[in-house]
């Protein structure tokens, strides 16, 4: 299997450039050697309430959705959705720039698509697919 991700970017607005959405999710996609294609959509805070209502059953805003299929010839297929309004406010509480951010959303929705995964809440921040997506966002930011 030939390692590739092939990246589109979606948004009536793109806060971070489509460039470091591409790179961010190529790092991923070759450090954990897997093929996929993926498409990532900034949406409005109101979209990603009603996203997250359809597909999660939460009536609130969230950071990022992952939704994967799998494809026997293209590998995984992944549509990642990333809430600016969202992740301004994270960062604000975080006391970092946006873009890191961003790019941490990005980061996280691709270790979603490739098939990782966390614990509730709670406890998210100490599982291995937090270290890792680290690790990454480090590299990235």
């Amino acid at each position: 299997m030939r390692l590739a991700a092939e990246v589109e970017v979606h948004g009536r607005v793109i806060p971070i450039r489509p460039s470091v959405v591409r790179r961010a999710v190529r790092a991923v996609v070759a450090g954990e050697r897997k093929r996929v294609v993926v498409s990532v959509t900034f949406v409005g805070r109101e979209g990603m309430r009603r996203l997250n209502r359809i597909h999660k059953g939460h009536d609130r805003p969230t950071d990022v959705i992952s939704f994967t299929l799998q494809d026997p010839r293209r590998g995984r297929i992944g549509d990642i959705y990333i809430c600016r309004w969202q992740a301004a406010r994270e960062a604000e509480r975080r006391g970092i720039p946006l873009r890191e951010e961003l790019v941490r959303l990005v980061v996280h929705g691709t270790l979603h698509v490739l098939g990782h995964d966390h614990p509730a809440r709670a406890d998210r921040e100490r599982s291995a697919m937090w270290r890792r997506q680290e690790r990454y966002v480090r590299k990235l930011a």
